[in-house]
């Protein structure tokens, strides 16, 4: 029989087959080694061969592709190692129309697509690398501010949907320019399909279009592709069709379980942990945290993930007792 990979680990839990074990990846950002390539892929080359990951999700700062339009941010300190925005472009709804794509190969864009690069040529394939791909509504969110992003969605929309198709070309073009460094995947990141933030309807009109042109992208040019919905209440049901092959959000947080999303979707779901639990617990409650996981899915179509990035505080000891965990229950069978 083949030996088993981390390529293959995860294509059999995206068929329901079970594997050896079960794969599992976590992932953190590295604020001020991600405003250079060099140390960008440094840094995440380290971290997944020190833990051995069977994926690399790579976590550049969340405004990567937004710097050319003028966005600023710095540094402050968060403790997930999110930057602080200091300017937004957007001051009013004429500007979405303002908006021209970028070259994806120049400025912040362009220097992630370096690491990329550097990163597939030496984890890929046995490792596939995955790069965060962040929805229009979240790009616009950082462009214009929360709140001012819903005010336009709610009273100039179509100066909002001029921005949207702006900002979904310009994601387009990043993706064909992912296509040339070797990485087999794509991380998909949604956070507005929240009960607290849209309705069904206003997410169906503003999101789901956007997010299927860059899906269907994704879905045909890259091996693997991860949808992740992020925060509470969640609108899991709208995205049960997506084109994606594993389903994220924060499983622990938020229905549905892993048990009830995999009768929802056809793929693998990630998660199993609280991200609170690896910053604040011990070993043991890491243990407790997988083994539960894994009585929901028998270990089948499952990845063993957090809900999100992990706090930079998070205690080594923690991250590597989720590592063992899956080697202790590929050991049972």
């Amino acid at each position: 029989m083949a030996r088993w990979t981390s390529r293959r680990r995860l294509e059999a839990v995206i068929h329901r087959e079970k594997p050896d074990r079960p794969p599992v990846a976590l992932w953190r950002h590295f604020p001020v080694d991600d405003q250079r390539a060099a140390s960008l892929a440094d840094v995440h080359q380290r971290f997944a061969e020190s833990f051995g990951w069977d994926l690399l999700k790579v976590s550049p700062a969340a405004t990567y592709p937004l710097v050319p339009w003028g966005l600023e941010d710095a540094w402050q300190g968060d403790v997930w190692g999110r930057r602080t925005i200091l300017k937004h472009p957007v001051r009013d709804s004429e500007d979405w129309a303002r908006l021209v794509p970028p070259d994806p190969r120049q400025g912040t864009p362009g220097m992630t697509l370096e690491a990329l690069t550097d990163l597939a040529r030496h984890l890929e394939p046995h490792v596939p690398v995955f790069q965060t791909i962040f929805s229009p509504l979240i790009q616009a969110k950082y462009l214009a501010g929360e709140e001012l992003l819903l005010v336009h969605l709610r009273r100039s929309p179509e100066a909002l949907h001029q921005g949207l198709q702006h900002i979904t070309e310009a994601t387009l073009r990043y993706l064909e320019a992912l296509r040339t460094t070797g990485v087999s995947g794509v991380f998909y990141a949604v956070q507005h399909a929240r009960y607290a933030w849209l309705s069904e309807e206003e997410y169906r009109t503003f999101g789901r279009p956007y997010d299927l042109a860059l899906l269907g992208y994704a879905r045909e040019h890259f091996d693997f592709v991860m949808l992740h919905l992020h925060g509470q209440d969640i609108m899991f049901h709208l995205f049960a069709d997506y084109p994606v092959h594993i389903w994220h959000w924060h499983d622990r947080e938020t229905p549905p379980s892993l048990q009830e999303a995999q009768a929802l979707v056809p793929g693998a779901v990630a998660g199993g942990l609280r991200r609170e639990t690896l910053l604040l617990g011990a070993p043991d409650d890491v243990l407790r945290e997988v083994r539960e996981a894994w009585e929901q899915t028998q270990g089948r179509g499952w990845i063993l993930t957090t809900g999100c990035v992990l706090a930079l505080t998070t205690p080594e000891g923690n991250v590597r007792a989720a590592r063992k965990a899956v080697e202790a229950l590929g050991s049972e069978g």
